[in-house]
């Protein structure tokens, strides 16, 4: 490779002569000489480039994808089929941009695709205002929160114990920096005891309960919203937006604040992220919405135009009046999803999730027929709990299925005591009735 460097000696001696340093040391001294590496760094030795695309290529070959597996596995990040023409338009030049441009309006495709982002999600939520995203749904939970306190001016939160265990962690972290009172309420076998419900005192801020829950169940939100109501708190949803098309939306059931993860909407897997998270809210809780809005309006020559008509972040207000640091809204991953719902359609998309839930119920159908084996959930979708009988081990027969190209599940009983031996089972449209079938042989065979 060393044709290919352009710094020979000549043209370092030339530029150290332009800066008046007489050698590389001179220029790097006021680095402190504890921090400097004088050896040369333990590199392997050079190899020409079909040696390195064999060696790359060996070292990819330990990876495993999701497609060599069946997979059983949900809990927040779903092995969902993602059109190809989602990442054909998203890997376009003019979409891939390395950072937000600092003269947005210029941008008029970015700003529109974030606008029917934007509009598609209140489409799914039935709220009034969306803004342009946030990193993921749990920081979209945890933003809510805090959104819901500065409006009531209190520092007391309610969140259900059912939501994601992830997102509780980063609800914690937020609270605990905010200097607010984060409670969870307890669960009562799949779904969060509303009974505890009625004792709340008046200086909550807002309740936040997910739907469907992270054990699957779909909660009494009718209940909750009631209370809630009742207690002049604010009523936050957080909803899986692609069961939207088969739920009642947030906006009906009484919600102040909708948020979520819309990873289910055309975003791929992919080690863990990134991913993003929505927020629609009421009209008149616009003003404390985080983040960006982008808006449509008309020009001098009256053509249709898009701008940002809010972004109360700090980096562009005072920081005592901004409504939250983030600075990023993941546009690339919101432009996946409004890409996915433009192709699958509103038809589509329930057409999709109800084969998911249909799989789910057959699994579940065929569990329950199977001596000691109790599925938990009484309503649910494509996502549920089901408890194994004391002679089966859930970790090793989760582990057995492993071995078998199976990923059967999510083992409950490290995260939550009462819910030893039990697995979290989630089926997509991507499942077959064969993958079933499988699964039940598999566990009728321990």
């Amino acid at each position: 490779m060393a044709g290919f460097l352009v710094h020979n000696d000549e043209i370092r001696r030339q530029m150290l002569d332009e800066i008046n340093c007489s050698s590389i040391d001179d220029l790097f001294a006021d680095v402190h000489s504890g921090i400097r590496l004088r050896e040369s760094l333990d590199l392997p030795k050079p190899i020409g480039e079909i040696e390195a695309k064999q060696k790359l290529q060996s070292l990819a070959k330990k990876n495993a994808s999701s497609s060599d597996f069946v997979y059983f596995m949900g809990g927040g990040i779903y092995n969902k089929f993602v059109p190809s023409c989602v990442s054909t338009i998203t890997g376009r030049s003019e979409f891939q941009t390395a950072y937000t441009p600092y003269q947005p309006e210029i941008s008029q495709g970015t700003l529109q695709s974030i606008y029917e982002f934007q509009t598609m999600i209140c489409n799914l939520t039935g709220m009034d205002v969306s803004n342009a995203g946030v990193y993921d749904g749990a920081a979209a939970c945890a933003e809510a929160l805090l959104m819901a306190c500065r409006i009531k001016k209190r520092t007391k939160v309610l969140v259900a114990d059912s939501i994601n265990p992830q997102y509780a962690a980063v609800i914690k972290t937020y609270a605990a920096a905010g200097d607010i009172e984060a409670d969870f309420i307890p669960l009562n076998s799949t779904k969060v005891n509303t009974d505890c419900l009625g004792c709340l005192d008046d200086d909550y801020a807002c309740i936040l309960v997910q739907y469907p829950n992270y054990f699957g169940s779909v909660e009494d939100m009718q209940k909750i919203n009631e209370i809630a109501k009742e207690k002049n708190i604010l009523f936050i949803v957080c909803a899986d937006p692609s069961m939207l098309s088969i739920l009642t939306p947030p906006s009906e059931l009484g919600a102040d604040i909708a948020v979520g993860d819309i990873q289910t909407l055309g975003i791929p897997m992919n080690l863990g992220g990134p991913s993003a998270g929505f927020m629609a809210v009421k009209t008149e809780y616009m003003r404390q919405l985080p983040g960006r809005i982008v808006g449509m309006t008309k020009d001098k020559d009256e053509k249709r135009a898009y701008t940002l008509t809010q972004q109360a972040r700090e980096q562009h207000i005072r920081r005592d009046k901004a409504t939250s640091n983030i600075c990023s809204n993941q546009a690339l991953m919101c432009l996946s999803a409004t890409i996915y719902l433009s192709v699958v359609g509103a038809k589509g998309l329930r057409e999709i999730s109800q084969n998911a839930i249909e799989k789910a119920h057959l699994l579940a159908k065929k569990l329950s027929q199977i001596e000691g084996v109790e599925v938990l959930n009484e309503a649910f979708l494509n996502e549920f709990t089901f408890k194994l009988p004391d002679y089966i081990n859930a970790k090793e027969f989760l582990a057995m299925l492993e071995t078998k190209n199976i990923f059967g599940g999510i083992y409950l009983g490290d995260e939550f005591a009462q819910f030893k031996n039990c697995i979290l089972v989630a089926l997509t449209e991507l499942n077959t009735v064969d993958d079933i079938y499988k699964y039940i042989s598999e566990l009728k065979s321990e």
